[in-house]
């Protein structure tokens, strides 16, 4: 009887067992080329290209996305060494800078050293990872990852060899892909995958919680949820494609007229966005509609003391309504306000980043291949 008990209680123990990751909102890429006074040049010399990421062919893609500010502290090795990455639902790929790597992005960053670990493996591939502007090359090895407390045995990921010039100004020294094996690069499996078959999480769910404005607080869960960080019921949307976290978005409308994804378009949550980006015509229909003007830059300008009167834009997504205020969807710096709705290209596929993750918790299933969103508390 005693033994059965004690499995018992072990069992309780295990399904209550959430791993919490706490993100950082740090400095985002942009306020510390601005601080540098670098910012209006480096934007000339690398515009802001959102869809490069998905247009990988084979090799697994980035944006120069100056605005992500979300990350969290993983290690790898034995003994551990440190790494704050991005959690990425848009990728699949775990890389971070490594002491083979001499470009100025991997100086002022934190470098993994294999010798240095007694759990190294090499692998006997490389990796290349493109980026909007460059990109980033490398070698892949296996070792134990630690991400919230869960140890994943010979995990596969990439040591920078060359990186990009913009990711000197990011805080993250890498990133950990949270997408599917399907579009991994050299069918690498991701870090969740193994969290899955190793068993190390109680559900095949992850889900997210990103905060506005203050620092602390944003988390990504491994294994369930965190009802204190959601109101109301979670509702369930399928997947129409296990690539991305991909579903059918069925309008965006203002007051009930569509202003884009007019019968319908792909969208896909990815926290490794940080706006709403869109069709490039679809955007600028959207970004009128809202009365912002768009400068050289691309970025849309709104005068800050409009926020209050500013619409609320609704995003239908298989037949369900989230809308987004103009408080969660306009930022404010020093250098006033500009709308989180980005200009895509002729890329179709809509990106639901950080601005649309702020408002809605989001909780991803693997196994049942569908996403959950609920009102963030």
């Amino acid at each position: 009887m005693m033994k059965w008990l004690v499995v018992l209680t072990a069992l309780v123990a295990f399904a209550e067992c959430l791993h919490k990751m706490p993100l950082i909102k740090g400095k985002s890429a942009r306020q510390t080329l601005k601080e540098k006074g670098l910012w209006e040049e480096y934007r000339k010399s690398h515009p802001y290209n959102p869809a490069a990421k998905f247009y990988s062919s084979g090799t697994e893609s980035m944006t120069n996305d100056a605005d992500l500010s979300y990350y969290g502290t993983i290690s790898i090795g034995t003994p551990p060494q440190s790494f704050s990455v991005i959690f990425d639902t848009g990728s699949s790929n775990l890389w971070v800078p490594s002491v083979y790597c001499n470009s100025s992005a991997c100086e002022n960053h934190n470098q993994f050293n294999p010798s240095q670990s007694s759990t190294f493996q090499w692998g006997d591939q490389s990796l290349s990872i493109q980026y909007g502007t460059g990109s980033m090359t490398g070698l892949l090895g296996s070792d134990t990852v630690e991400v919230g407390g869960i140890s994943v045995a010979k995990q596969v990921f990439g040591l920078s060899e060359t990186e990009a010039s913009f990711m000197t100004y990011m805080q993250a020294d890498g990133i950990l892909g949270l997408a599917f094996q399907s579009i991994a690069s050299d069918n690498v499996v991701p870090v969740f995958n193994n969290m899955i078959t190793q068993g190390l999480v109680s559900e095949p769910i992850f889900s997210v919680y990103l905060s506005g404005n203050s620092e602390q607080g944003s988390e990504v869960v491994f294994g369930g949820t965190d009802s204190t960080h959601y109101t109301g019921t979670i509702t369930w949307i399928p997947l129409s494609s296990a690539t991305y976290w991909q579903i059918n978005m069925d309008s965006v409308t203002i007051n009930g007229q569509t202003v884009a994804c007019s019968g319908g378009c792909q969208a896909i949550i990815d926290t490794g966005t940080s706006q709403i980006v869109g069709p490039t015509t679809d955007i600028n229909n959207l970004n009128s509609w809202v009365g912002a003007s768009t400068d050289q830059s691309g970025d849309a300008i709104v005068n800050c003391q409009n926020i209050p009167s500013m619409p609320d834009v609704t995003f239908t997504l298989n037949g369900n309504a989230f809308t987004v205020p103009a408080s969660a969807y306009v930022s404010q710096s020093s250098s006033g306000c500009m709308t989180g709705f980005g200009q895509g290209g002729t890329m179709q596929l809509w990106i639901l980043g950080d601005v649309f993750i702020r408002e809605y918790y989001a909780v991803f299933n693997a196994q049942s291949q569908n996403i959950g969103l609920a009102k963030s508390a």
